[in-house]
C-alpha cells in the first residue's frame, strides 16, 4: 500500500494526498470535497451516509481499534445510524487514541475473535457488535438494531439468547439481559421496533404482524390484540402517496366494519409515544 492510506475509492487523508502530489491544498479547497472527519475528504459524487463516514474513520485507525457498535451495524442488516451521528470506535486500554470531533471511543477489552473485515474497513463481528449495541444504545435503538441483524440473518436468536445467558460478570450485562428477551425479527423498520418496546414496557404486549381474513381478503396489522379486536398501524411515509392513501382508507374501512378498532398513527405520534400509550389502553378497556 502506497503511503496514501485509501480504502474506498474517493475517500482520503487529506495530508497524505498533498504530501504525495495527487492535490495542493489549494485543489483541496476548491474542488468541493466533502469533509466526513478532520482531515479525512471524500469525493463529493459519493452518497453521504454512516458507512461513509466509517469508512473515513477507517484510515485514521490506530491498529487494534476497530470500527463497533451501532456503527457497525450498518453492514450487519441495521443501517440506523445517520452521517451526522458519531462513528463508534471500539480499542483496548493500551491504546490512547481518540480520534477527531465525531467519533466515540469505547475502551474496552477486545478479544482476537471479536474482529473481522468487510468491504476493507476493521469492523467488530456480528455478535460482538450485537453485544455492544445492546450495551451502548437506548433500549428502543438497541432493540431496533437487534431486530434488524436478526431479519438480515448476520445473527440468530439462538445465538443472542446464549451471548445474555452467559453475560453474568461483564460490562453491562443487566443490558443485555434487558435488551434480548425483546427482540423481535418480525418488525418491519425502526419505528415498529420502538413502538413495540414501549408497548412491551408498558404492559400492553401485542402481536406483531397479525394476519387476519376479512370477506376473503388478507390483511395484516403491524401490531394487535386479537381477543379484543384492536389493532395498531404504523403508517410510514410511502403510507402518504395519494394512490396508497385510498387503498389504506378502503382496508381500514373495511376491517373496521368487521369489528376491528383500529389506531392509526404516524412518524409524528413517534415523539409522544406516551400518548400511543394511553391510545392503545383506552380502546383496550372499551373492548
Amino acid at each position: 500500500m502506497s503511503a496514501t492510506r485509501q480504502l474506498l475509492p474517493g475517500v482520503f487523508v487529506g495530508s497524505q494526498a498533498i504530501a504525495e502530489g495527487f492535490l495542493t491544498r489549494g485543489q483541496l479547497r476548491r474542488r468541493s470535497y466533502r469533509r466526513l472527519v478532520q482531515g479525512v475528504y471524500a469525493d463529493p459524487g459519493l452518497e453521504f451516509d454512516h458507512q461513509l463516514k466509517c469508512h473515513g474513520v477507517a484510515l485514521l485507525l490506530p491498529d487494534g481499534a476497530i470500527i463497533g457498535g451501532h456503527s457497525a451495524a450498518a453492514w450487519y442488516g441495521a443501517p440506523f445510524a445517520s452521517a451526522h451521528d458519531p462513528v463508534t470506535v471500539l480499542r483496548s486500554s493500551r491504546l490512547t487514541w481518540d480520534g477527531p470531533r465525531g467519533v466515540r471511543v469505547h475502551e474496552t477489552d477486545l478479544r482476537p475473535g471479536d474482529r473481522t473485515v468487510v468491504d476493507g474497513v476493521p469492523l467488530s463481528t456480528p455478535l460482538r457488535t450485537a453485544w455492544d449495541v445492546a450495551t451502548l444504545e437506548p433500549l428502543t435503538t438497541a432493540v431496533a438494531a437487534l431486530d434488524a441483524m436478526v431479519r438480515a440473518e448476520a445473527i440468530d436468536l439462538p445465538a443472542l439468547r446464549l451471548m445474555a445467558d452467559t453475560s453474568a460478570g461483564r460490562f453491562r450485562a443487566t443490558r443485555v439481559r434487558r435488551a434480548v428477551p425483546l427482540v423481535d425479527p418480525r418488525a418491519e423498520s425502526p419505528a415498529e421496533s420502538w413502538v413495540r418496546v414501549t408497548l412491551v414496557m408498558a404492559g400492553l404486549t401485542p402481536i406483531p404482524q397479525y394476519e387476519v381474513l376479512v370477506d376473503g381478503i388478507e390483511s395484516r396489522f403491524d401490531f394487535a390484540w386479537p381477543e379484543a379486536k384492536v389493532a395498531l398501524e404504523y403508517e410510514g411515509a410511502y403510507h402518504f402517496e395519494e394512490a396508497q392513501v385510498v387503498r389504506d382508507d378502503e382496508r381500514i374501512d373495511r376491517l373496521r366494519a368487521a369489528g376491528w378498532m383500529v389506531i392509526r398513527i404516524s412518524a409524528a405520534d413517534l415523539r409522544n409515544l406516551d400518548a400511543v400509550i394511553e391510545k392503545v389502553r383506552t380502546a383496550l378497556a372499551a373492548r
